[in-house]
């Protein structure tokens, strides 16, 4: 057995696009538009693992986005997607100067969670050892749920 993807539901693909390739710096591998479903399927991947993806090799992210308008409820329930990131500090930074909400703060120096605009708790994990506590993050409050 092999994973595949984990599919998340968007109701504005541009918002969920942005958020995902923009602000997290995902890459589009593939598209798919079913005339006949009336949806699109977007796969992402990884930065670091687009190459592997091209290849069918690693796991995706794929974006779900149906056309005709629906009110998608319970993002939490989905649990939560995880990325490793290089720099925990500076890339909760680099999203809230793009507007991202940080809903728990790297206060540790390891772990920060943010959602998307779908509401789908995001947990973003530093690489290796946890980074020395540092401010503002260290006394940052929670905002909202993860």
């Amino acid at each position: 057995m092999r994973y595949l993807h984990t599919m998340v539901r968007s109701s504005d693909l541009d918002a969920t696009l942005d958020f995902y390739c923009a602000k997290l710096g995902m890459v589009e591998i593939r598209r798919h538009d079913s005339e006949k479903g009336r949806y699109t399927n977007i796969f992402l991947a990884a930065p670091q693992d687009q190459e592997t993806a091209l290849q069918s090799k690693a796991p995706l992210l794929e974006i779900t986005h149906n056309w005709d308008p629906e009110n998608y409820t319970g993002g939490r329930n989905f649990g939560h997607l995880a990325f490793q990131v290089d720099d925990i500090y500076a890339t909760c930074q680099k999203l809230m100067d793009a507007g991202v909400t940080i809903n728990r703060p790297p206060r540790d120096g390891y772990m920060a969670f943010i959602r998307s605009p779908d509401n789908i708790s995001i947990e973003l994990l530093q690489t290796g050892e946890r980074l020395p506590e540092q401010e503002p993050w260290a006394s940052m409050a929670n905002i909202g749920s993860w």
